[in-house]
């Protein structure tokens, strides 16, 4: 069973021990349309078979020199009937699959977005967003094309292949070979067809994947590749990812140029026919029955010509199963745990020889150990690359420690309930993430039940009223994404005033006010001053204003805890500090 940090649980179970397995454990939540589709396949087969009788016998009573007009009115009938039965059917096989298709795409995109959301930020962090996005879109959009026009081909078509058989059976048993013959190589050259097709498709979707990540890069970064003036650079870069897709294409359609049974056919329909002639000339079938058994042969052009692109279609969503699958059954490194410890917290932070590496063997943070009582304000300093930010980042799980321990009101975090313990915590980082929502909801993102009162009053503690305001639309003015709309300090500002709405107990400030001007930080240091009161503060920061009246300073460097103390006593005592100091 794979662990997951964040579970809802989906509607129903599926089967991830293979693409096959996964996307028949979907198929059989759908049995009723599958079944109507199936249904409407075999009928519209046997349906299409009464024809080949029918024709047959007009043929007989025309070339008779007494034809019976009734006999050729009486098979009219029952051409026209079965026909028309025949488009019902057909309707049921298209309505069926087609609309087995879209509940499985849409079952499959919530599963996969579920799974996503159940991944862990070290997960997240080395997973490509473009090749995320790739694969929520088209390859579960490859697997709708799979069932449609995917396997309805593949089984409407599959049914055309008995027809000739039961017709050669019942004209005379010799006429069986051609058919038995065809079917038997037929078979064999699918499973060929399908065995190279594989590892190609399996490229196709990839390199499409590797090319929606280069696309993905260069639009979240256009400002940098604009600023640095290196646009022909990027797009010599992802034109090698087009190439890569295009060549993996062509070499698809190399290998359905080269599909055999359409060889096959044209063999099959030649000897079928002299076949039948031969029985012919021996007086062994009448002449009508020539007729009708090469018509049932001309049948075989249905499951041929079809097969180019449905198995095609067929390898494809197969292959973008395996893709969705390979993320879905990640293991995380995180765990819910449900039955945790999920009490309200008081704030007491404490980490016991606490180690933490991204990479196994390239330790981040070494041996850290501190205690910080609850209400107390910390101040983390250090140089660029120190590993502040991912020690702050252990204090609500985000990563768990590699070794050692962190504790929250003397509970290991590993034993706490991981969405009561996040909670109660909050993260101001340095790159503010927004939504496109309205400001209203971006404030109440944490708490979405608040009250506007409530959205008002925490928009105010963080000194964002004013500039609210004075947007046109006020509260229910949308923002662009990611706050695009408005300047750094603002959409700090947000983020504090979305921090203070859900009164965390334990506050984080990874360098939160890096964007704010001189008066705008003085408004909000008293802001920081009044929220902090009551919680435990945590704040990364190179601010003097901030540093100094922190109940505790910790100094890291290289990954290491180098002194701990008041700013009076680390100016005293700590080199590492009085440097930071003086060049901050």
């Amino acid at each position: 069973m794979t662990i997951s940090e964040f579970t809802v649980p989906f509607k129903y179970k599926t089967n991830r021990t293979s693409p096959i397995k996964w996307i028949a454990s979907h198929t059989i939540h759908h049995w009723v349309t599958f079944v109507i589709a199936m249904a409407g396949a075999i009928g519209n087969a046997a349906l299409a078979s009464v024809s080949v009788l029918e024709y047959a016998k007009v043929f007989t009573q025309l070339t008779s020199g007494s034809p019976d007009l009734s006999a050729i009115l009486r098979s009219a009938v029952i051409v026209g009937l079965t026909q028309s039965l025949r488009g019902m059917a057909q309707f049921a096989r298209n309505f069926g699959f087609e609309v087995t298709a879209q509940k499985v795409e849409t079952d499959v995109r919530e599963e996969f977005y579920l799974a996503l959301l159940g991944k862990s930020m070290t997960f997240h962090t080395l997973q490509s967003v473009g090749d995320l996005m790739a694969r929520a879109t088209n390859d579960i959009r490859e697997i709708n094309y799979l069932y449609s026009p995917g396997i309805n081909m593949v089984f409407g078509s599959f049914n055309f292949l008995i027809i000739p058989l039961a017709t050669g059976w019942s004209i005379h048993p010799a006429l069986l070979l051609t058919p038995a013959l065809f079917i038997l190589f037929y078979f064999l050259f699918i499973s060929h067809y399908i065995r190279i097709l594989t590892p190609i498709t399996n490229d196709v979707r990839s390199s499409f994947g590797r090319m929606n990540s280069r696309l993905a890069e260069d639009i979240d970064g256009v400002e940098t590749v604009k600023s640095a003036a290196q646009e022909e650079r990027e797009i010599a870069l992802f034109e090698e990812n087009i190439k890569a897709y295009r060549d993996a294409s062509v070499r698809q359609g190399d290998i359905e140029a080269k599909f055999i049974p359409l060889l096959l056919l044209a063999l099959a329909m030649g000897f079928g026919l002299l076949h039948a002639i031969i029985l012919f000339q021996k007086g062994q079938i009448p002449l009508a029955m020539v007729t009708s058994y090469f018509t049932s042969l001309t049948l075989l052009r249905f499951p041929t010509n079809t097969s180019i692109r449905s198995y095609s279609q067929i390898s494809l969503g197969v292959a973008g199963a395996r893709r969705l699958l390979s993320i879905m059954n990640t293991e995380n490194n995180l765990d819910e745990n449900e039955n945790g410890y999920a009490q309200p917290m008081h704030g007491d932070v404490e980490f016991r020889h606490v180690s933490f590496a991204y990479t196994e063997g390239e330790d981040t943070l070494k041996d850290i150990s501190f205690h910080v009582k609850p209400g107390q304000t910390v101040a983390i300093v250090g140089q660029t690359g120190s590993g502040k930010t991912s020690l702050v980042r252990l204090i609500n799980r985000t990563y768990d420690p590699s070794a050692g321990s962190v504790l929250v009101d003397g509970v290991n975090l590993r034993d706490w309930k991981l969405d009561s313990l996040r909670s109660q915590i909050s993260i101001i980082e340095q790159d503010i993430f927004l939504f496109s929502k309205s400001v209203k909801d971006n404030i109440a993102f944490g708490d979405p039940k608040a009250s506007f009162d409530e959205v008002e009053r925490a928009a105010a503690s963080a000194q964002a009223s004013d500039f609210i305001n004075d947007i046109e639309g006020s509260f229910e003015a949308v923002i662009g994404e990611r706050g695009a709309t408005l300047s750094g300090g603002q959409r700090q500002r947000l983020a504090l005033a979305r921090a203070f709405l859900t009164d965390p107990r334990i506050l984080i400030l990874d360098d939160s006010t890096s964007a704010i001007d001189s008066k705008t930080e003085d408004e909000i240091q008293k802001a920081i001053e009044i929220a902090s009161q009551g919680r435990t503060t945590f704040i990364i920061t190179h601010r003097l204003s901030q540093i100094r009246w922190a109940d505790l300073i910790i100094v890291i460097k290289h990954g290491q805890v180098s002194d701990m103390g008041t700013h009076a006593e680390l100016m005293q005592s700590s080199q590492a500090y009085r440097a930071i100091f003086t060049e901050a």
